[in-house]
């Protein structure tokens, strides 16, 4: 069972299978052009997933440790990063296209792995830097026509100007965002390696529950027409329970995410949730009917190839780390520091 729990592999499948089965609902319930009250989505995802592990708590199914204000006080500014991730990715997608928010998106790939060489002694190699070049490539090939149809909508005129100004506004947001998702990254890889997996998930689903609310109440319009815009009653009871749905497989996603992160590392996290990118087009194509052109094509083939190119990299890094092992055994250190170093430099 340690082994299991210990597994690099398996964190990586389970992640990915949590992700895309939360993005197929997300997608459902946020689909309605009337859709607009996201905070409030986000917040009863997390008042659901909280309510289910308190009840694995009471039925001792996991092990969750009493609520401590100053373990509380140490994760709060993740859950304020993960609030400001949510509402900077949303606001440059009002201004952005989905491909071309998923070119900048994959810039947290680099400044992740620039963060692990400034205060983790992480390295970047030659093969991981075209591994990056390469999935920021298959989403610059899907973005190109979105980008070209966007300008060339807005013909010659004066329309033209306004475009550009709100992509530029666009990218200033999800420069935000790309910051905001980098440092919540960085900063939970310290702070997990001091919890378990289910405390981790449970402050951090806590926390964002009164901010999310409060984001919520301030940012989103709670008018009765606006309620009745986002649930009609011809799908209400889907959208109800969809968000019911979403919230116990947030359980799934977070506790996957922190288990995946915590044996692994915060630069693998992030590439294997850009090639998640992947499947999850995919999944758009079987449930949604995408599209299918050569440009979505030729993004899925580059990205499958950045991936190859990355593994193949992680495996170059570890063989150098065994050749290079000291031939001499090291001072004696404590069981616990030993542990605990082992599971911070895992990469």
């Amino acid at each position: 069972m340690t082994s299991l729990n210990n597994s690099a592999s398996l964190s990586i499948l389970a992640y990915c299978f949590s992700s895309i089965s939360m993005t197929v609902v997300n997608k459902y319930i946020v689909s309605g052009s009337g859709w607009n009250l996201f905070f409030f989505y986000l917040a009863v995802q997390s008042v659901v997933c909280i309510a289910a592990i308190t009840l694995c708590r009471q039925l001792r199914l996991v092990r969750l440790e009493q609520f401590d204000v100053n373990r509380a006080k140490t994760w709060f500014p993740v859950s304020l990063l993960f609030v400001g991730m949510l509402y900077t990715g949303n606001m440059s997608l009002k201004y952005l296209t989905v491909p071309v928010y998923t070119i900048f998106k994959n810039l947290t790939i680099i400044v992740i792995a620039y963060g692990e060489v400034l205060w983790f002694n992480g390295r970047v190699t030659a093969l991981a830097l075209l591994s990056f070049g390469l999935i920021v490539m298959s989403s610059i090939v899907a973005a190109l026509a979105d980008i070209q149809s966007t300008i060339k909508g807005s013909g010659h005129t004066g329309n033209s100007t306004s475009t550009m100004l709100a992509l530029n506004v666009g990218y200033m947001w999800m420069a935000f965002n790309v910051v905001c998702t980098a440092a919540r990254l960085l900063v939970m890889r310290k702070l997990i390696k001091q919890t378990n997996d289910w405390d981790s998930m449970y402050y951090n689903n806590l926390l964002s529950i009164p901010v999310l609310i409060l984001c919520s109440l301030l940012f989103e319009d709670w008018s009765r027409p606006n309620l009745a815009r986002n649930f009609p009653p011809e799908t209400r009871n889907g959208l109800l329970l969809g968000m019911v749905y979403s919230g116990l497989g947030g359980i799934f996603i977070s506790y996957c995410s922190v288990w995946c992160l915590r044996v692994t590392s915060s630069t693998t996290f992030s590439m294997v949730g850009a090639l998640n990118k992947l499947p999850i087009a995919l999944s758009g194509l079987v449930f949604f009917g995408d599209p299918i052109t050569m440009g979505s094509v030729s993004a899925i083939v580059i990205g499958f190839v950045s991936g190859i190119v990355y593994a193949w990299a992680k495996i170059q890094e570890r063989e150098k780390t065994k050749n290079s092992l000291p031939t001499v055994e090291p001072p004696l250190r404590s069981d616990s520091q030993s542990i605990r170093e082992t599971k911070f430099n895992d990469s």
